[in-house]
């Protein structure tokens, strides 16, 4: 019985293309020519028959049909089929069954399944396989069975199921195919396996790769780069089960001299380069370059133009610059201030350097020669930023030619031409410089014999010497004699006592400076010559005794009175006007000045007594005069001390240099020098040193320590101790992620004890921010910057004007806002924002927001979010920081004390802010960086320069902008985010659109 005719169904036709691309075929009976020589046992079951499909092509059919008889046991077995390599190979049969129902009398022996079973094997010879060897894949039934009227239609329904063979391990198989009694037509047999094909993705070859014989195992893939490239990472993908590429890590990357043009790595033509493997592209040659040859990974210089070795190869050929231009000069007896005007011809670089070469006419030769090492520059000879510089210690009445050079940084590879600006100057006449050498000659109980050497340049004729003497302590009672000699016997002095002397000569031009102190002592009373001396001078001696033992006593007494008069005073007097407490505490003989820290002293001053004082600072601004507040407060320092050896930065009224700082009879210690700027007015005078007058007054190992002042020569300088490591806040950003969290908070616990003392001190500080914190070798933190004018301007940014610049709004409490009420309280509320700063590595508060947005954001409540990785104890005492009722915050004996608890403890640390909560508590918006808003992933990742990972978060699902708001630390790291730098970029990204997608419900 003919069970096949024309067979009409849309499933036979296989055009889908993804499934010819992913799929290989062992077996397809449609496609095979003649026969198909499968064995059919008995011989009388199974029975082929050649037929024609609805286009009249020729197929091969294998049909069965004796259900009119009993227990039938008929197989088909197919030839050998190689597997070609496939542990799991898929079977795909389509076929047709007669319905039992319609056969006629609805034999009970009729079936509408059969059995379909494999045997493995590596002999390929093979053909007689007992069923019992056999392996049952699985028992076929038919979806649809037709009947007598589909037979009358000529028009069969076909049936398709597809089942899997897995795990194979050799060489190939039979497949066999078992009726127990159904009418049956295989119309099509296909045995096939699925493979990810040949494919490249990130300039990385990827071959044919057969899928794993699991249905969930994913093939690790090792990629092969393409020509000309090299792997950045090692490209690998992974081969899902259904013959699919999953998950790409890593890439490859075009060589130097190539860019990426449709999968393959192009050479650079000429004219065009690539020098690293970071750009995407072949890049033209920056101006004055040229490349005449393919694959070029630089462009050469033209003829007179450079690149130093440092410069980057997309950067233009420069040149040296021009010489400097309207050079002129300003002679201040043996100092002269040069300026001039930058070159007209830069060369195309903005790193123009000047050098200043000097020279002077030789009184013996009549010739130029260096001026020697004994002249200095303020701030420096070389390398110059600034177009002025002041030359000092110069000799008198001697003319000098003054070169300024301008250079930069392709000048060395220049021609030997240098490019500079004569100058031809005559000093004037001068005070003679300080004697260096003193000595002591011959000593007796009321006379001391002192000599010394000229001046090292006296500029002129030594007229006379002054000597100043005093008893040792004894300053401000002192005598001047005067000499034309270079020695002086002083005599009417004490015996046994010690002296100080200081001498300065005086020509035509007045007097120099006095030298350094030296102190000499007298010799001691002379011993009685005889027995009969001594009998008076015991009585003289006891009777003196008894005296001053007396006067002792009575002086003792007097003291005890005059201290408890004194604090009585101070109690009465506390809540009097400042002008009044700052006399009576002179009166009391307080000067910090004068006071050793360390040490409480007793001594005569102008007939008064000096006591020592509670430490209270004292507003500078209250003197009348402000150089006597500068000289109470900061010790005068000798020029000739002071050497100057970099410009490491600059402020409003001059620059900041680097130096040495080296006293009389003490080692050599580096030093920060703030220098005043020449041209200055009194008022800026008045404010550099107010600085100084207020610095001078603290003296703890977390507030920057001022060394000294220089105001009797110019320029003025204020002389502090060096920190190696600049601002807090550059520190941290040059070192983020680089400290544990115990190194943070010993920092934190650093600026913590400074602003507590200067909270005992009575002094507010209204400017404390991590940029006013500098660091030391030893990640010492000190407070630093006490120049705030305490000015609050009417504008839109509400600032504070300080002599350094303006104060933001996000350091400054509220109540200092909106009543200019500065207390510790308000310095709380700041120290506050210096630990968010730290903790986040100087990161800016509150971002992208203005001025205006922060005010009403805290006004309204709201506060700083966590920074990552923040101990929650931390950002615990931050929120008390920030409460708004400034009684309500910690004092900052209290914050030390917090502080000094978590370091003893350092399990309190382990607890972090949960990162997917940080922005909970701040609901205001601060927008996007450059206030963008972005339309989808790939916008946003490239927008923020993390275009590599676009093609993670669309795997995984991340495709919209609401659903990455939603990504915490781990949702990142389970999309192949491993960076931790990359880590922070991306999630301070995901919490500022948080933000900026919150706005629509944040209150009004």
């Amino acid at each position: 019985m003919y069970l096949f005719f024309v067979i009409a169904s849309p499933q036979l036709f296989w055009t889908c293309y993804n499934i010819k691309k992913l799929t290989v075929n062992l077996l397809d009976s449609r496609s095979v020519i003649g026969d198909l020589g499968w064995v059919a046992y008995p011989k009388n079951g199974w029975e082929e028959i050649g037929e024609v499909d609805e286009n009249y092509a020729p197929i091969h059919t294998y049909q069965v049909c004796k259900v009119m008889e009993q227990n039938q046991n008929n197989w088909l077995q197919t030839n050998f089929i190689l597997n070609q390599g496939a542990q799991r190979v898929f079977l795909e049969l389509k076929f047709t069954l007669r319905d039992c129902n319609s056969l006629p009398g609805g034999l009970g022996t009729c079936k509408e399944t059969f059995n379909v079973y494999y045997y493995e094997t590596n002999d390929e010879e093979r053909r007689n396989i007992r069923e019992s060897q056999y392996t049952k894949i699985d028992t076929i039934a038919a979806d649809e069975s037709f009947t007598e009227l589909d037979l009358g239609d000529r028009v069969m329904k076909l049936n398709t199921e597809v089942r899997d063979l897995c795990p194979l391990s050799k060489k190939g198989f039979y497949l066999a195919f078992q009726d127990l009694g159904a009418c049956i037509a295989l119309v099509s047999v296909r045995v096939f396996y699925k493979k990810c094909p040949f494919v490249v993705r990130n300039l990385a070859l990827f071959p044919d790769t057969i899928t794993g014989p699991d249905s969930a195992q994913l093939l690790e893939v090792s990629g092969t780069c393409v020509n000309n490239s090299v792997a950045d990472e090692l490209p690998r993908m992974y081969c899902s089960a259904e013959g699919e590429w999953l998950v790409p890590i890593g890439r490859c990357m075009c060589q130097a001299g190539h860019e990426e043009v449709n999968g393959s790595c192009q050479v650079c033509k000429p004219g065009f380069y690539r020098s690293a493997l970071q750009t995407k592209s072949c890049s033209k040659c920056p101006p004055r370059s040229f490349t005449k040859v393919e694959a070029s990974t630089s462009c050469q210089c033209e003829q007179g133009y450079y690149r130093t070795e440092s410069d980057p190869s997309n950067m233009a050929c420069t040149k040296a610059p021009s010489a400097p231009r309207n050079a002129i000069s300003n002679v201040n007896e043996t100092s002269v201030f040069l300026e001039w005007s930058a070159p007209e011809e830069t060369g195309g670089r903005k790193d123009v350097r000047y050098n200043i070469v000097c020279s002077k006419i030789s009184t013996d030769s009549g010739q130029y020669e260096p001026c020697g090492s004994h002249v200095r520059y303020l701030p420096q000879r070389t390398g110059l930023k600034n177009t002025s510089i002041m030359v000092m210690d110069l000799l008198a009445h001697t003319n000098y030619t003054f070169e300024v050079e301008a250079v930069n940084g392709v000048s060395e590879l220049t021609a030997p031409l240098r490019q500079y600006v004569s100058l031809n100057v005559t000093t004037n006449q001068a005070a003679p410089s300080p004697i260096t050498v003193v000595k002591k000659g011959k000593t007796a109980k009321n006379s001391i014999s002192v000599s010394w050497q000229e001046p090292d340049r006296p500029n002129g004729i030594i007229l006379e010497y002054e000597i100043k003497y005093f008893e040792k302590d004894q300053e401000t009672s002192y005598t001047i004699i005067k000499s034309k000699e270079t020695d002086v016997l002083v005599d009417g002095l004490k015996p046994s006592s010690a002296y100080i002397f200081q001498i300065r000569a005086r020509t035509s031009a007045g007097y120099g400076g006095f030298s350094r102190r030296f102190e000499f002592e007298t010799s001691p009373y002379l011993a009685a010559s005889s027995d009969q001396g001594q009998v008076p001078i015991i009585a003289v001696a006891v009777t003196v005794a008894i005296i001053l033992i007396a006067l002792v006593t009575g002086f003792l007494m007097s003291v005890q009175l005059y201290i408890h008069v004194c604090r009585w005073r101070t109690g009465l007097l506390a809540n009097a006007n400042l002008k009044q407490s700052l006399l009576f505490r002179r009166r009391c003989g307080y000067s910090k000045a004068k006071q050793d820290p360390d040490e409480e002293k007793m001594h005569f001053h102008n007939g008064h007594i000096k006591f020592p004082a509670v430490r209270t600072y004292i507003d500078p601004h209250t003197y009348e005069d402000p150089n006597q507040a500068v000289h109470e407060f900061a010790k005068e320092i000798d020029v000739s001390c002071i050497t100057i050896e970099r410009v490491i930065g600059a402020g409003e009224f001059g620059e900041v240099c680097s130096g040495l700082l080296r006293l009389p009879g003490k080692r050599e210690i580096p030093v920060a020098i703030k220098t005043l700027k020449a041209g200055y007015t009194e008022k800026q005078r008045r404010d550099f040193l107010g600085e100084a007058s207020i610095m001078g007054q603290f003296d703890h190992p977390n507030i920057i320590h001022l060394k000294g002042v220089v105001t009797k020569s110019k320029p003025v300088m204020i002389i502090t101790e060096y920190m190696e490591n600049g601002s807090l806040d550059t520190f941290l950003k040059k070192n983020d992620g680089q400290f544990t969290v115990i190194q943070l908070v010993g920092m934190l616990r650093g600026i913590a004890s400074g602003m507590r003392y200067l909270s005992e001190m009575g002094y507010v500080h209204r400017d404390l921010a991590a940029r006013n914190i500098l660091v030391n070798s030893n990640l010492v933190c000190k407070v630093s910057d006490f120049g705030l004018s305490r000015v609050l301007e009417d504008d839109p940014e509400a600032a504070y004007t300080t002599r350094g610049g303006k104060i933001p709004i996000r350091w400054t409490a509220p109540e200092a806002i909106a009543y200019r009420k500065f207390t510790s309280a308000s310095d709380v509320w700041s120290y506050g924002i210096v630990m968010w700063e730290v903790m986040s590595y100087g990161e800016r508060p509150y971002w992208q927001m203005s001025n205006q947005d922060v005010i009403k954001a805290v006004e309204e409540n709201y506060r700083l979010p966590g920074p990552m990785d923040c101990p929650t104890a931390l950002y615990h005492l931050m929120m008390d920081c920030w409460q708004k009722d400034r009684n309500s915050r910690p004092k900052f004996e209290e914050i030390v004390s917090i502080l000094d608890k978590l370091i003893r403890n350092p399990s309190s640390l382990k607890g972090l802010v949960n990162p997917s909560n940080r922005v909970s508590n701040l609901l205001v918006e601060h927008g996007s960086p450059e206030g963008c808003v972005f339309r989808s992933v790939e916008e946003w990742l490239e927008a923020i320069k993390m275009g590599r990972y676009t093609e993670l978060f669309m795997e995984r699902g991340y495709t919209s902008l609401d659903v990455v708001t939603q990504m915490t630390l781990e949702d990142l790291r389970r999309v192949g985010v491993t960076l931790a730098g990359h880590q922070k970029k991306i999630l301070n990204s995901i919490q500022e659109m948080r933000v900026q997608m919150m706005n629509a419900t944040m209150p009004i």
